[in-house]
């Protein structure tokens, strides 16, 4: 049953409350759209006569703003329901946010919240469109971070619609709107957003979006956006309290997140849908699912398909303490400094096995460290007819070098006297001094840094070295394997996977590997084919216990 607020009525209708027209041109109300002039005081008027309106006669309303720059400083617009504000596209109409005479006021652009003015599920804004245009934050500046510092800050929202936006470098989330109800966020480029977060502030995202507050389902589409070099996630799902239900109904469609800490998150959802994505050089993850979120609750029940997760610094796929279910199916997973899939404890969050989790048909190949690492417990897991090869890429033995062949800069560094075989270095942490820096990539005598945050100019945690300062890499693990078992793993299926390495010089050395700490108990390894790495096909430090090993290929074929 929906909520009151949301079933559709059959009203008369009436003609427009005089005073309130259904479509107004901006400048002829006030807004100059000069760059100089502060036209927030004019929006504000206006959203209110236009607000009044559709509260009087249920005809939502649309505000036109032609191109120009329309300089909004010191104050954000409370929203209405039925008022849309819409532009002549993006780099024709542009909304530059400023505080430079109220430091302390956060500005967005438009804002309607819980805290501030009460939203719920009863009072709720509806009808509201916001399209075409540009939102500017590079001009608010605060003492201390301050997560209402967004773009577009809304609360409880159905039937929102959000498209063809461009929205950059403002201090927190740039589109931060939570609990949207039959709603579309569509074609919006996120850039360089959350710049003042530290990345462990809440928000700094490109898209984030809480979740839970309209119960058990919300419905919500995210669909052909891009992300890029935003301070936590590129897009995120957030359940805002813990003892809420994670909702269903949610979807990111055909999305790109580039160079953000994590590309895309399911901190909370039941039931995400992630399909034909593409999640490339972020900093921590490319998809992340975890209790990292404000109501520490991970996703569960989720499908991550159809993706292209390659080159980030540190894993591709990172779970963190999902109850499970959780299916990865059909994805590239490729290119990643560490490991392509990597299910992990965060220290926090669900504490019990991860139930029911599916690997099925993915490619994974060239990740620096295995391609499959599970460092958690799991039950009833499911590795099916995936493509396991050429990992264990970051293979370089330890390295020091330092004097006159050596030159630092931002984000490299150069010795001409090293030889390293390629990207042998990838995703090792580099020393010199007290300064770190994340190894990106490598060629014979250069090294590529990652950024030390997103969007950030130099890969170092304190100033530049000096050209010909020692430095230091560390050694490579010297187990590298296709599929690691670091956990207990009971009652596992793994069945019809390929795991090898078919480059002239190996770096993936076995197909399986069951550590000292890892344990497969009464699971089915059925069907594989593991001939072809480096040192061995299959390595088992712990011995299985019960369950089937039948028909698996384990020798080179001759």
């Amino acid at each position: 049953m929906p909520f009151e607020g949301l079933r559709p009525s059959v009203r008369e209708l009436r003609a427009a409350v005089a005073g309130a027209p259904l479509y107004c041109d901006a400048t002829a109300y006030g807004l100059v759209g000069d760059g100089v002039t502060n036209d927030q005081p004019a929006l504000a008027a206006l959203v209110d006569r236009l607000g009044d309106g559709y509260a009087a006669d249920g005809r939502a309303r649309v505000i036109h703003c032609p191109p120009g720059i329309y300089s909004i400083r010191d104050a954000g617009t409370i929203w209405r329901s039925g008022v849309s504000l819409v532009g002549a596209g993006p780099g024709a109409t542009r909304f530059l946010l400023s505080n430079e005479g109220n430091r302390a006021e956060p500005t967005p652009l438009a804002f309607w919240t819980t805290v501030q003015h009460g939203a719920d599920r009863d009072r709720h804004i509806a009808d509201c469109t916001f399209a075409d245009f540009e939102i500017d934050g590079s001009g608010v500046a605060m003492a201390e971070y301050n997560y209402l510092a967004k773009g577009l800050g809304l609360q409880y929202v159905a039937r929102g619609v959000f498209r063809n936006l461009y929205i950059h470098h403002t201090a927190a989330t740039g589109l931060g709107c939570d609990f949207l109800q039959d709603s579309v966020i569509e074609s919006v480029v996120v850039v360089g957003c959350g710049r003042l977060d530290n990345g462990e502030e809440m928000g700094g995202a490109g898209i984030g979006v809480g979740i839970g507050g309209w119960g058990s389902a919300e419905r919500l589409t995210i669909a052909n956006c891009t992300t890029v070099g935003n301070g936590t996630n590129g897009i995120f799902l957030e359940l805002q309290k813990d003892y809420w239900t994670p909702p269903r109904g949610y979807r990111i469609i055909g999305c790109h997140s580039q160079g953000n800490r994590f590309g895309i998150s399911d901190w909370g959802a039941d039931g995400l849908i992630v399909s034909a994505c593409t999640m490339t050089g972020n900093l921590e993850a490319g998809f992340d699912v975890s209790a990292e979120g404000t109501a520490g609750v991970a996703g569960r029940g989720g499908l991550l398909t159809d993706c292209v997760i390659d080159g980030n610094i540190r894993d591709g796929v990172s779970m963190g303490n999902t109850p499970g279910p959780y299916t990865v199916r059909g994805n590239r997973i490729t290119g990643n400094g560490a490991y392509g899939f990597h299910q992990h404890n965060l220290g926090h969050g669900y504490q019990d096995p991860a139930m029911d989790v599916v690997i099925e048909s993915n490619d994974l190949w060239g990740n620096g460290l295995d391609g499959i690492r599970i460092d958690r417990p799991m039950t009833d897991t499911v590795l099916l007819n995936n493509r396991i090869r050429n990992n264990g890429r970051q293979c370089a033995q330890a390295y020091a070098g330092g004097g006159d062949s050596v030159r630092y800069s931002e984000r490299s560094l150069v010795d001409r006297m090293a030889d390293w075989p390629h990207d042998a270095h990838r995703g090792k942490v580099l020393r010199v001094g007290g300064r770190t820096a994340v190894v990106a990539a490598n060629t014979g005598t250069e090294l590529t840094l990652a950024p030390v945050r997103p969007d950030g100019l130099t890969a170092w945690s304190g100033d530049t070295p000096l050209p010909g300062t020692g430095y230091e890499l560390p050694a490579s693990p010297s187990v590298r394997a296709g599929v690691t078992v670091n956990a207990p793993v009971d009652s596992a299926t793994v069945r019809g996977n390929r795991m090898w390495d078919n480059h002239a010089q190996r770096t993936q050395t076995h197909g399986l590997w069951v550590t000292e700490r890892g344990s497969f108990v009464g699971c089915r390894v059925e069907d594989n084919d593991l001939a072809g790495n480096a040192e061995q096909a299959v390595r088992l430090d712990t011995p299985p216990v019960g369950g089937r090993w039948d028909r698996n290929h384990t020798e080179p074929d001759l």
